[in-house]
């Protein structure tokens, strides 16, 4: 590539701070637009929704088990927060193009490509991890907190159903951001921002960063935090085994 190849690309990808705030407040606009139409479309469905969340709940502490609500508001408020939740999840897809959409513009046309294989892979991450948190850490994070209150305290576990549904949705939201390391190492490696050398010399310090991002973002207790913490670190691994086969591919091509 010329010297005027390199000057034409810097031009076309520039874009004023006035452009970005504006690029922003569009990619704001539509990606709000994408989860409140789903969110209106999850309401219709916010019983069955109800359902398939309390399944860790019923598995735990058996086919008899309900929730209770507390405050006379608490079920509706409750039932919202579902369907809000339900419909960022569903909107993924939509939500995570408008966000790599307004990170293209501030970049290269040779590395806006990259965008496009990014967004339906974080979207993927994110709904699986949002499930892998509902099959796997919820029943196991729920049943060690019930044994922990009887074995340990002497007390019977009675959840309402305003704070069982809160830990679980937020719970549901940090393990689908937390699922976009790969994407993210990925985009930053073949970008040059950070370099596979780099990548691995960090490993023992994000070893130690992804539990004190497990302990922060966690409830305070230590399942939940190391179920947490160990899948964050093997999604680094896995986003630096990608960087390897990139750099590899691009090689072999040149």
């Amino acid at each position: 590539m010329g010297e005027n190849d390199n000057k034409n690309d810097l031009f076309n990808s520039t874009m004023s701070l006035g452009d970005h705030l504006e690029e922003l407040r569009m990619r704001l606009i539509l990606a709000l637009a994408g989860v409140v139409v789903c969110s209106i479309f999850c309401l219709f469905f916010g019983s069955k929704i109800i359902t398939f969340i309390e399944k860790p709940y019923i598995n735990v502490m058996g086919p008899e088990a309900r929730l209770q609500t507390l405050a006379p508001a608490d079920g509706f408020v409750s039932y919202m927060k579902i369907s809000l939740i339900s419909g960022l999840i569903l909107s993924c897809p939509w939500v995570f193009y408008q966000l790599w959409m307004f990170i293209s513009a501030g970049l290269y046309p040779n590395e806006k490509r990259y965008v496009h294989l990014a967004t339906p892979f974080s979207a993927a991450l994110f709904v699986a991890g949002a499930l892998f948190f509902i099959f796997v850490v919820a029943p196991i994070t729920l049943g060690f907190l019930v044994k922990f209150n009887e074995k340990i305290l002497g007390v019977s576990s009675s959840f309402t159903f305003r704070n069982y549904i809160s830990f679980v949705t937020t719970l549901m939201l940090v393990f689908g951001i937390a699922f976009q390391t790969p994407v993210a190492i990925l985009f930053l490696n073949r970008t040059g921002l950070v370099s596979l050398q780099v990548l691995r010399r960090s490993r023992k310090f994000v070893l130690l960063g992804v539990f004190v991002v497990a302990a922060v973002a966690t409830p305070p207790d230590v399942i939940s935090q190391i179920t947490l913490a160990l899948p964050l670190y093997l999604l680094f691994e896995l986003g630096i085994l990608l960087s390897y086969f990139a750099n590899r591919k691009k090689r072999i091509n040149e």
